[in-house]
């Protein structure tokens, strides 16, 4: 099992990516934190992987804009299992506003939770992994970090911070035993897409070249990879897992 004994966090781990990627990281044998905000669903669903996964999944409540929250998640996980081996920096939400219609309130908040959310985990993580001399950050960044789109800038503007942070971390971080990369997801096929008018969804699937969506567990297999010792040569760069989406058009 490529991650027996690691100790992983998921921000944002309670539904979608988050939560696939903590299934897979229990599959392989890790120890999981479900972080996310209290009052959702991250509780329950870590007490049903408890018990299918032999005690290794934990609830942390966890609300990446509050750097005391996202401080004592660290401090508690590692007084708790003893180390963090990986994080998935996953939290984030979304937002489709024409530019000259957004709030600054709205602007900001994209901001705050998008991208200095994922920089207040990552402090969080490096101080903890220095110490340790070793682990591996997965930033999550989208297609929307490598190219722009219309009515997102907020959200294109956090997802390309997070694939530049991602570099520069993962050039400080590399001396000290520490990998930091990011992961690129496409258009997933979550319940919020499956919502979706057929025309709307069918206009995103024939954005992919593969002529589909992906599925959460795809982008988990990513994080999974970048996560493991599989990925020891690899830091600092951005693994696109978007069906051929960025590489450009037929």
């Amino acid at each position: 099992m490529r991650m027996k004994g690691k100790n992983v966090i998921v921000t944002g781990g309670a539904s979608g990516i988050g939560l696939a990627s903590v299934e897979r990281c229990l599959e392989e044998g890790a120890s999981a934190v479900i972080a996310d905000l209290e009052g959702g669903e991250g509780a329950a669903r870590a007490a049903e992987l408890d018990g299918r996964h032999a005690g290794r999944c934990l609830f942390k409540a966890c609300d990446v804009t509050d750097t005391a929250q996202v401080d004592r998640l660290f401090a508690e996980t590692v007084a708790e299992l003893g180390s963090v081996d990986a994080v998935f920096n996953n939290a984030g939400i979304g937002g489709v506003t024409p530019s000259d219609e957004v709030s600054d309130d709205e602007y900001l908040r994209i901001i705050d939770i998008n991208l200095n959310g994922v920089f207040r985990v990552a402090r969080a993580a490096l101080r903890v992994m220095y110490r340790q001399g070793s682990g591996s950050i997965v930033n999550c960044a989208s297609i929307l970090g490598m190219m722009g789109q219309s009515q997102t800038a907020a959200y294109t503007a956090a997802k390309g911070g997070v694939v530049n942070l991602t570099r520069t971390l993962g050039i400080e971080a590399a001396p000290k035993g520490v990998r930091v990369n990011a992961i690129g997801p496409g258009y997933i096929d979550t319940p919020l897409l499956q919502a979706l008018d057929d025309e709307l969804l069918q206009g995103l699937i024939s954005l992919h070249p593969m002529a589909r969506l992906g599925r959460p567990e795809e982008v988990a297999n990513g994080f999974l990879f970048l996560a493991s010792d599989e990925a020891s040569f690899v830091t600092g760069t951005t693994l696109m897992v978007d069906g051929g989406f960025t590489a450009g058009k037929s």
